[in-house]
């Protein structure tokens, strides 16, 4: 047997295409000049996290590994830094925007700097236990691939005189001007509840809307209540879907002096700030929920909760911090 080194990228690819061969890890040791016993734990350490070997995911982690162990731990070290990590992570924020957050609020103080890459292995090499499980449960999962929607969803009906995305100003398609925004539902259990989403183009900013009911009335109703808080030159537009929940659109926009327009059947993609929000969302609000058994309270909690985390796409400033300077600028 060799001398002690870590394993390479082409052991691993090695090691799992032998595993994929069936081949057991005392065949695969003893043709890769290998202890068993390293083979054993490589496959332990990456398999508790994937249900087979990957010889990238094997890489992965062996390297977060010995980031972690050799250096010194920062968040370790600073009771400060760390306490910080954990609140905003039960805040839903990824390591990412913690990260850049930090840089923001503490520009001159090294100590509370930290990168999102140190905070990832962090969490992953914390000891097994309630902590880490917490933890990791609040990082946002990967984007998975989007289901079709089912017939009930689908099968919408006519809406009386509904004005196509195709019309709309080309100053809402570059988001150059603010005041324009995004709409939809967000289904309860069984669709017999539903939450109503507003996303500002613009700034993100999002309205959570409470229903009691979402027919069309209902929903016209609660929109029209919401958005009458907002400023004058934040009302503009509103781009939806073909749902028949907002076929009241002409009364709406007579309430409210919003225009609404309708985007194409199944287009998704031309509500998209509106469905990547949806998709925060349902981190606190999971599907199966019960919007007839959450309080109003609750509900605008989480708005403040989305709209006090910071994005990407803002440079890493929150949405109220947007909204809040361009209304100034504006009034």
């Amino acid at each position: 047997m060799k001398k002690y080194s870590h394993l390479t990228i082409i052991e691993r690819e090695s090691l799992a295409y032998g595993l994929i061969q069936g081949r057991s890890l005392s065949d695969i040791a003893k043709s890769m000049g290998r202890d068993k016993s390293t083979l054993c734990r490589e496959v332990s350490r990456s398999m508790q996290r994937e249900t087979t070997y990957s010889a990238l995911t094997g890489q992965y982690f062996a390297k977060l590994h010995k980031e972690a162990t050799g250096r010194k731990k920062k968040i370790d070290a600073s009771l400060e830094l760390k306490g910080y990590i954990h609140k905003h992570l039960r805040l839903r924020w990824s390591p990412e925007q913690i990260a850049k957050r930090l840089r923001i609020e503490y520009p001159h103080d090294k100590n509370m700097q930290v990168s999102h890459e140190a905070i990832y292995t962090y969490l992953y090499v914390l000891p097994r236990g309630g902590l880490r499980a917490e933890l990791l449960l609040y990082l946002r999962q990967k984007q998975r691939s989007r289901r079709k929607r089912t017939k009930a969803h689908t099968n919408r009906g006519q809406i009386p005189d509904l004005i196509s995305i195709e019309e709309r100003p080309e100053e809402v398609a570059d988001r150059t001007i603010p005041g324009h925004w995004e709409g939809d539902l967000v289904m309860g259990k069984g669709r017999q509840s539903a939450l109503g989403t507003l996303v500002e183009r613009t700034t993100r900013t999002t309205i959570l809307v409470p229903l009691i009911k979402k027919d069309a009335q209902a929903v016209r109703r609660a929109f029209a209540r919401e958005t009458k808080k907002l400023p004058q030159q934040m009302k503009l537009s509103l781009t939806y879907d073909r749902g028949t929940e907002m076929s009241q659109h002409r009364l709406f926009t007579k309430q409210t002096k919003i225009k609404v327009y309708f985007a194409h059947p199944q287009s998704p993609w031309e509500r998209g700030t509106n469905e990547n929000t949806n998709g925060l969302i349902r981190q606190y609000f999971p599907k199966g929920t019960n919007f007839h058994g959450i309080t109003r309270k609750q509900i605008k909690k989480v708005q403040d909760l989305l709209n006090g985390r910071p994005r990407k796409v803002l440079d890493f400033q929150t949405p109220y911090e947007v909204f809040s300077t361009i209304v100034a600028l504006e009034t």
